[in-house]
């Protein structure tokens, strides 16, 4: 009887240790997942994406901002085409949305200056599926009404007469998955010394944007 019970001591002895070693085996896995929940909680970050301008207006006076027409469109190949960064879920596009005026000097002497303007935007992907809309409503009566003013024109000190006016700030969500978008005009509705214009023609300018940013989880690395 002794000798059995030696023996089956000697026998849980010798199987306790690889019993310890599989017990061992279960912190790699929640290393892992660890790991992976690391990844899903790293910071955002916010850059400028890389953009193809279809008319680029210049460079602001005051914000030393570039300032982009929105084009009326359908295809998204003839828009504002932002390249967004590899992200992880969802970001986030922002951008700031103005009104397209027409700066007139006789204008304002003749006291006949006064313009009002809604214009729609939409945010699409290259396959053409909207994303979401944006819109701006402005009016000028006096130069202060201005958001900026844009260099390299002919007129005095070098301004063009194309000028921003309003602003409207624009976030958009963009699903995981989705690396380009298209900024593209929808309608203009403007009522301008020159009389009352809707504006749905391609290719006619309905809006212009600047400060595009996009915010997002960077995409792991491959390993």
């Amino acid at each position: 009887m002794t000798r059995l019970l030696t023996a089956a001591l000697i026998a849980a002895l010798c199987v306790s240790p690889l019993a310890a070693q599989k017990r061992k085996a279960v912190p790699s896995k929640k290393s892992k997942t660890t790991k992976a929940a690391k990844v899903e909680a790293a910071p955002l970050k916010t850059t400028t994406p890389e953009l193809k301008c279809p008319s680029l207006i210049g460079m602001g006076v005051k914000t030393v901002r570039s300032f982009c027409d929105v084009p009326a469109g359908r295809e998204p190949a003839q828009g504002i085409v932002i390249t967004l960064p590899a992200h992880a879920g969802p970001g986030t596009l922002s951008f700031d949305l103005h009104a397209r005026h027409t700066y007139s000097e006789d204008e304002m002497r003749r006291g006949k200056a006064y313009s009002r303007y809604r214009g729609v935007v939409g945010v699409l992907t290259t396959k053409g599926e909207l994303l979401d809309r944006g819109a701006v409503d402005a009016e000028f009566r006096t130069a202060a009404d201005l958001f900026d003013r844009i260099s390299g024109g002919a007129g005095p000190g070098g301004l063009k007469a194309v000028a921003p006016v309003g602003h409207e700030q624009v976030f958009v969500q963009i699903p995981a998955g989705v690396d380009e978008v298209s900024i593209l005009g929808e309608t203009l509705d403007a009522v301008t010394p020159a009389g009352h214009e809707t504006i749905v023609l391609p290719g006619r300018p309905v809006a212009i944007v600047s400060n595009v940013l996009f915010e997002y989880h960077p995409a792991p690395g491959k390993r």
